[in-house]
């Protein structure tokens, strides 16, 4: 199947922006797009969503509340030792479901590419870091089918038709040990807050929400 051209793109920006995080040291740059009652796209129905920004606004991340029973040695050849990966296999998002994806904890900055999303944490399509991280029984990390994307300003349109709660990522939820109910915890906080621009949460100082989800932060 012909991919759309935007995801073409995406893809290979993937890659290339990895690739030149090993090259400079990148912040970490991420939040949570939680998705509010009103969106019915059952894409991201009732999802929160990991997500981290590229250089040119295409963004990427993965689904972090949809566990599924699907058996990892079924996605690896069998020299993989399969076994060592006790978890279950999320659904990271629409776009290339049969592809793993991992969100992993490192103490050093990862040879294989990989985009930094909180400090020591880095999501990664690459087969070379996926490979290490299932080859060590001890490795910290969460293992997807799949991942979610959106080329340049279409997530911003999302935004602008009040699609989605954001929010701060932080270790303690994208690695929380039970998903069930994470989505009504942080649609409920984010109600108790009350209407914010285009659904995010901006302090004093702080840029345009529109700009780098990285920079929204600061």
């Amino acid at each position: 199947m012909k991919l759309p051209l935007w995801l073409a793109a995406l893809l290979g920006l993937v890659m290339t922006q990895a690739a030149l995080a090993q090259e400079q040291e990148r912040k970490p740059n991420s939040l949570l797009l939680i998705a509010k009652p009103s969106l019915v796209d059952p894409n991201f129905q009732r999802t929160v969503v990991l997500v981290t920004q590229a250089d040119d606004a295409s963004t990427v991340g993965v689904i972090l509340n949809r566990p599924t029973t699907l058996q990892l040695r079924r996605m690896l050849s069998r020299e993989y030792p399969a076994e060592n990966y006790r978890g279950a296999v999320y659904e990271g998002g629409p776009v290339m479901p049969h592809v793993l994806v991992a969100l992993f904890r490192a103490e050093s900055t990862p040879k294989g590419h990989a985009f930094p999303v909180l400090k020591g944490i880095y999501l990664t399509l690459h087969p070379e870091n996926i490979e290490k991280l299932i080859a060590d029984p001890k490795a910290g990390y969460r293992l997807y089918a799949g991942f979610s994307g959106w080329a340049p300003r279409q997530l911003q349109s999302e935004f602008m038709r009040e699609d989605w709660y954001v929010q701060p990522a932080d270790e303690a939820i994208v690695f929380r040990e039970r998903m069930e109910g994470l989505w009504d915890e942080l649609v409920e906080k984010a109600q108790r807050r009350g209407p914010r621009t285009r659904g995010l949460e901006t302090r004093p100082g702080e840029i345009d929400p529109m700009a780098r989800l990285g920079d929204a932060l600061q």
